[in-house]
């Protein structure tokens, strides 16, 4: 039966007296489940707060710069059906309590069961990224009324390291999208509202001594997570969360990692956001501020490039640069101003390695990888850390502490057609040569298919640029910051050696090593890239 009930402020994550700071709707109108109330914004981010049920708006109860927290009631709707959320306390109603109140212990609920039947509405939100807060939404691939399969692809995002697509985890009709090309997103937001098609539950066979049913325990414990979900903090772009700092800075986890990476000390940096807050905006502000003064305040000014009018030596057509291209530019670039790069070259000789992978390639596209000189590299470049561990560090912010990782990921550089990434095989010192080359084939193929997540692409130790299937001699590969050094392959050729008494024909590998001056000095990496020739050049020393 159709009854008034009160809406009140759902959990909001431990937050109290959050100022109000819209009113979305207004007495008379009529709502459905979802509709958005009111906006609240806290010290960590701005949130709507969606109606639990569907109805009209008698009297709304807060107004404008009110603040609220948990339980604290919104407006009174008339006309509403009970739910399973409301019944268990999410709202509280103006009159009748309710009825599971009132049946007898030894009788089930019959009517609740049915709520769960063939199609159930729920919402999908954006699941685990990685931890990547605010990213771009550059394609929807669903409308309103459209009927998917599960694992349909929903939305496209691009983030800082990688696009991907997320897919539907049901199958069913879409009622509503919540996201629109160019919205930013975080975990937990919602992107579609769904009628899902399930079987019916097995939880309607509720036992009879039970005063609740069991349909009404699971309804609200899938239910009430979702709802907690989509009411929780939806970062805006104008104002990056912050966490509390015990320096006092308002900075949010994503402007702290982008300024640690910068090497910006945050208590310099002046706040544009709500309450003098720290954005991505004022880090990037004050880093072209620095980098553009003059001599004598302890930067060099950076050279600004000519502006030409090329369309007055002809035709011309200017093209954007796509969002992985612009930041692998940004990410190059900061190493290459800020880590002194030096390149040992060596060579080394993989005839009889060579011979042996190409004897053992049947065995491993039978077992369903493709078994490559990478692999082997991949597994030697990783014995050579054990031996030289200040390759396998980091320096600190500060530049005047190493550390050590006792760690082994490996990145493998990654030519595709929107740019280069760098997937990063995990523990490769616990991987056999098998166990690398399968997953080196998995995440080359994800990553051409736009498939990579940041958890791909975040935690690597070394890095591994191969030119080998292009060609080349040789090549100055960047350090991979705050890596401290990347191994660079070129093509392997036919050289004639000297081995004796006379010359032989030998496959011949061009190693060039990139390393932080800083970190490395000269005679090490010499010492690193022949350890690694003689390696590659009798592959029974990998498993010494």
């Amino acid at each position: 039966m159709a009854e008034d009930m009160k809406v009140t402020i759902p959990d909001i994550g431990g937050a109290t007296d959050v100022d109000v700071i819209e009113i979305l709707i207004k007495p008379g109108d009529e709502i459905s489940v979802d509709t958005p109330l009111v906006t609240l914004e806290s010290e960590k981010a701005s949130m709507d707060i969606p109606s639990p049920s569907a109805g009209k708006v008698e009297k709304v109860l807060v107004k404008v710069g009110d603040k609220v927290s948990e339980g604290d009631e919104i407006l009174i709707l008339s006309g509403s059906q009970p739910t399973a959320a409301s019944e268990d306390g999410e709202m509280s109603k103006s009159s009748t309590p309710p009825q599971k109140e009132q049946t007898p212990p030894g009788k089930p609920e019959s009517p609740q069961p049915k709520s769960v039947s063939s199609s159930e509405s729920r919402e999908i939100l954006i699941p685990d990224i990685g931890g990547a807060e605010n990213v771009d939404v550059i394609e929807v691939m669903v409308n309103a009324g459209d009927v998917i399969a599960k694992d349909q692809s929903l939305i496209t995002l691009e983030g800082d390291k990688a696009t991907m697509e997320i897919p539907s985890p049901y199958s069913g009709e879409v009622l509503s999208v919540a996201v629109k090309v160019g919205d930013k997103v975080s975990q937990g937001n919602r992107i579609v509202t769904m009628k899902v098609e399930q079987e019916e539950p097995e939880k309607t066979k509720s036992p009879s001594g039970e005063p609740e049913s069991i349909a009404d325990k699971t309804m609200v414990e899938e239910k009430a997570p979702q709802r907690q979900e989509k009411a929780g903090y939806q970062p805006r772009e104008s104002d990056d969360p912050a966490s509390t700092s015990t320096n006092l800075v308002a900075a949010g986890p994503a402007v702290r990692r982008l300024a640690r990476e910068l090497g910006v000390a945050l208590d310099r940096v002046k706040g544009s956001g709500r309450k003098n807050r720290i954005t991505r905006e004022d880090v990037q502000a004050y880093v072209k501020e620095r980098l553009s003064q003059k001599a004598g305040s302890g930067l060099m000014a950076m050279p600004q490039a000519p502006v030409v009018d090329f369309s007055k030596f002809g035709e011309i057509e200017t093209k954007p640069l796509n969002k992985i291209k612009r930041l692998t530019g940004v990410n190059v670039h900061r190493s290459w101003i800020t880590i002194p790069h030096v390149t040992q070259f060596d060579e080394a000789d993989i005839t009889e390695l060579e011979a042996f992978r190409k004897q053992e390639s049947d065995k491993a596209k039978q077992a369903g990888y493709k078994l490559t000189l990478l692999a082997f590299v991949t597994k030697a470049v990783t014995k050579a850390l054990t031996k030289f561990p200040q390759f396998n560090a980091s320096l600190d912010a500060g530049g005047e502490n190493l550390i050590y990782k006792k760690y082994f990921n490996i990145g493998i550089a990654v030519d595709t057609p929107n740019g280069l990434v760098v997937p990063v095989i995990k523990n490769t010192d616990q991987l056999s040569i098998g166990d690398i080359a399968r997953q080196m084939g998995e995440l080359s193929g994800k990553a051409r298919e736009k498939g990579l997540t940041p958890a791909d692409m975040s935690g690597g130790c070394f890095t591994i640029s191969s030119l080998g299937g292009i060609g080349g001699t040789a090549f100055t590969p960047i350090v991979n910051g705050p890596e401290v050094a990347i191994l660079g392959l070129s093509r392997s050729s036919i050289k004639p050696v000297y081995q004796g008494s006379d010359f032989k024909p030998r496959l011949m590998l061009p190693l060039s090593l990139s390393y932080d001056h800083r970190v490395i000095d000269g005679a090490e990496a010499a010492r690193f890239t022949r350890f690694l020739a003689d390696l590659l050049e009798d592959a029974r020393r990998i498993l010494l």
